[in-house]
């Protein structure tokens, strides 16, 4: 599949904002699967500075500073991805999980060690025994990796109800778990310290979901998502990804922009501003498919 798409940023303010400096993660990752042929960024007002660079985790960042004074800020991105789909796996064939958690502190290098880094607590993703012991109903003694991690994902998607209203994007993880409610980045989140909680690898994917119309219904521009999901690492089949949200292992459907501990890492748009009073944002995105 190759995909044109289109993420545009609004911010208005009531008051004038004389100075902001902001980095974003918007130009969609290169990955074995995933190439971008072209990404470029449109930023009004124009900044005086930007620059790119690479993050702790492989994202390319762009950086920009906008010193004219303005009441709205639009922040554009057009990418072009060709995507290809991931090779079929038999789940039950993969290494049981818990030969996979001892086998991490000391799988070869430096795949293991980057892998190993995903193990751990981040601001965003807490370890608990209540995540372990919900990820255990699925881990029983001996059980493929892959199978127990896709069981995993589905009963996230049949416990937990998408409520964009139940969470803010700092709601502690525990409270999500306790609500049983939440968004796309709630339920990664989720899915990510559940097997964090058991010593496995699992890291937070930011990308997009290209979204169907109903049979007979128009295409809407502009109502494609900001998606957020999962990958957990198996040896010798590498990073496979999950999404909870959709109950589903993402092929030819999600393109990925970046991937870190948790949607703090690889946040879309962040930054700084001086005044601007009351504010406010929009969103919108167009995934296109070209082939």
């Amino acid at each position: 599949m190759i995909y044109k798409i289109t993420h545009s940023t609004n911010y208005s303010y009531s008051e004038t904002v004389p100075v902001c400096h902001n980095e974003v993660h918007l130009t969609p990752r290169e990955h074995p699967r995933q190439s971008c042929n072209h990404n470029r960024l449109m930023i009004r007002p124009h900044p005086v500075t930007s620059g790119k660079r690479l993050d702790y985790f492989g994202n390319q960042v762009t950086y920009f500073t906008v010193q004219e004074g303005h009441n709205r800020l639009t922040v554009t991105a057009v990418s072009k991805v060709k995507l290809s789909a991931p090779p079929k796996r038999d789940p039950s064939v993969t290494p049981p999980w818990e030969k996979i958690r001892d086998s991490l502190p000391g799988f070869r290098y430096p795949e293991g060690l980057d892998a190993y880094q995903y193990v751990f607590e981040s601001p965003h993703v807490s370890i608990s025994p209540e995540l372990a012991e919900y990820a255990l109903e699925s881990f029983t003694p001996g059980r493929p990796l892959l199978e127990a991690a896709i069981e995993l994902n589905h009963r996230i998607h049949a416990d937990f109800v998408y409520d964009p209203s139940a969470t803010i994007v700092h709601t502690p993880l525990a409270d999500v778990f306790r609500l049983r409610r939440g968004v796309c980045q709630d339920f990664a989140h989720l899915a990510t310290g559940c097997l964090r909680s058991l010593g496995l690898a699992a890291r937070y994917v930011s990308g997009y979901l290209r979204t169907v119309p109903p049979p007979g219904k128009p295409r809407l521009v502009g109502a494609d998502a900001s998606h957020a999901w999962l990958s957990v690492f198996c040896p010798e089949v590498g990073w496979v990804d999950l999404d909870p949200t959709n109950d589903s292992v993402p092929a030819l459907d999600h393109i990925t922009l970046a991937w870190g501990r948790d949607y703090g890492d690889v946040c879309p748009i962040k930054g700084v501003f001086v005044g601007g009073g009351q504010h406010g944002m929009t969103v919108s995105v167009d995934v296109v498919p070209m082939s």
